[in-house]
């Protein structure tokens, strides 16, 4: 291993980052660095090696042969350095590490981690947002927050709370709403990711999805409600996501209908990593505040799962 000791392991993670990512920005952005930085690493790693590994195109860096060859090396070993360091990591006391995906991170989590924070000051919480699956057993994550139908196997779950929905629409749209067939009346702002649809509410009134008129698309449920904020339609949005706007009157849910959607939010947690004091009491909190959060209005719970 004595041909480490002329390259620098920043140089090593600049180049493995750029690669496999397709880009100095996102390299940078992972890395938590400048673009410069990660330009000058590169650079300095090419000259340490005496080979160029990227080739320079139209402000592309396309990997050369020389990148292409040890790119999956590369990969492997840092993967590896990862996982050593996660080891010292697991199974502590005072630390945690929570994957969610973006929207919730965004729309809930962040508003409430002051509570537990106060309520636990020995924790020090690190939020991941992120949709990608990941394995608590095998990675530096403690706890995964997911929205699905559940069960999962492999690994522990424990269901926090049913997902419901209902419409929600700016204060002056909200006038020309009177009866649920008048949500047809209005642009209908779409999340074509979404895992439920209109069909869900609409049932309920014995309405077809086909009085529904065009409107928005966002491929991100908080541009939709933001949307929505701003005047541009309905959206069908779901609890942990307008929970706050609908308190401050930003948007308006016309009606106390919350049909449930039959996904659930789920705390996951691996099958043989530690089980330690900070995933207990991060979980025994969150089921809590989750369900104290919500308000639901009388008439909600119109659909049980």
């Amino acid at each position: 291993m004595k041909n480490l000791n002329r390259i620098h392991l920043s140089g090593l993670r600049a180049v493995e980052a750029v690669a496999r990512l397709g880009s100095i920005k996102s390299a940078a952005g992972e890395l938590g660095v400048t673009v410069g930085a990660v330009s000058q690493q590169v650079q300095k790693t090419e000259g340490q090696l005496g080979v160029q590994l990227f080739e320079r195109r139209n402000r592309l860096l396309l990997p050369t042969a020389h990148m292409l060859a040890m790119q999956s090396h590369l990969t492997s070993a840092m993967s590896s350095l990862s996982t050593a360091i996660a080891t010292t990591e697991r199974g502590r006391e005072d630390a945690l590490t929570i994957s969610v995906a973006p929207v919730f991170a965004g729309k809930w989590l962040v508003w409430h981690l002051k509570a537990f924070n106060k309520a636990h000051p020995g924790i020090r919480v690190r939020v991941e947002a992120t949709v990608d699956l990941v394995d608590p057993d095998t990675s530096d994550v403690d706890l995964c927050i997911r929205v699905g139908q559940g069960p999962y196997s492999g690994v522990i779950a424990e269901k926090l709370l049913n997902q419901r929905v209902f419409p929600v629409c700016s204060p002056s749209l909200a006038r020309h709403v009177k009866e649920p067939a008048d949500i047809g009346k209005l642009p209908v702002i779409r999340d074509p990711g979404q895992m439920f649809s209109w069909k869900t509410w609409l049932d309920l009134f014995g309405l077809s999805e086909s009085i529904l008129q065009d409107g928005p698309t966002f491929s991100d449920g908080s541009l939709c409600l933001d949307a929505a904020i701003a005047g541009q339609g309905v959206f069908l949005a779901w609890e942990t996501l307008a929970v706050y706007a609908v308190k401050s009157g930003q948007v308006i849910a016309p009606f106390p209908q919350r049909p449930a959607t039959g996904l659930g939010y789920w705390l996951i947690s691996g099958k043989t990593a530690p089980k330690t004091r900070a995933k207990q009491s991060f979980g025994d909190w969150l089921k809590k505040e989750m369900q104290a959060s919500i308000g639901r209005p009388k008439g909600a719970d119109v659909m049980e799962v």
